[in-house]
């Protein structure tokens, strides 16, 4: 049995990386980012409506929900990209990309429901062109 010890230094002499390691490093790194996302930017939505409150200014429930939910929409993205990157690349078989389809629905979903909280329409409908006075 290797242990980690000897592992890291037969990569340090040299011994090639596999691609699925690579992959899964990759996908790790991305899922890191993602949860990233979230945090910070869940962080930051809070402190923007403290600082708004203390100002007293108006819509701030409107404007935290709003914050709070691009950051999460962007941790969902990167969360997707990171599994479809290590299910395919990686173990690309038929139960594997199944529970995928099922993750990506899931998220998706969930995308949809938040664009639609976020600005009042699907994504796939156009803005409405702003009254000019």
């Amino acid at each position: 049995m290797v242990n980690a010890a000897e592992e890291f230094d037969d990569r340090a002499k040299g011994t090639p990386v596999s691609f699925n390691e690579t992959v899964e490093v990759v996908g790790k790194v991305i899922d890191a980012a993602g949860v990233t996302a979230i945090v910070l930017g869940s962080l930051s939505a809070a402190m923007r409506a403290v600082g708004r409150l203390r100002r007293d200014e108006p819509n701030n429930y409107r404007r935290f929900r709003q914050q709070l939910g691009r950051s999460i929409l962007l941790g969902l993205e990167l969360l997707v990209a990171a599994d479809i990157i290590r299910t395919v690349a990686v173990t690309p078989t038929l139960t594997s990309v199944a529970v995928l389809a099922g993750i990506v629905l899931i998220r998706t979903f969930l995308s949809f429901s938040l664009e639609l909280e976020i600005t009042g329409r699907w994504p796939w409908q156009k803005q409405l062109p702003e009254a000019t006075s």
